[in-house]
């Protein structure tokens, strides 16, 4: 199974807005199922925004993502890219 560590660069973390954002192409990358585990390493559903403000990530904290299947490291890749941005800007 692919995975990523990403630092989260957001300067709310995931938190509101920048969650959302995550959730929503999470979500568009169905049918594979994106994980994603906190530096406590609690996992969620990536598609899922409560799921994902409840892991209560912040600005500068690592997050590991993960996906199985059929163009897992390309969506990997595109969700990578999307945290290290701030999505909050």
């Amino acid at each position: 199974m692919p995975e990523r560590t990403v630092t989260v660069a957001s300067s709310v973390g995931l938190h509101a807005r920048p969650a959302a954002t995550f959730s929503q192409a999470a979500a568009a990358k169905a049918p594979l199922v994106v994980t994603i585990t906190n530096g406590a390493g609690r996992s969620v559903n990536a598609a899922s925004i409560l799921g994902v403000l409840s892991l209560g990530v912040g600005h500068g904290e690592e997050v590991t993502l993960s996906a199985d299947g059929d163009g897992a490291d390309a969506a990997l890749d595109e969700l990578v890219s999307l945290l290290e941005s701030d999505l909050d800007a």
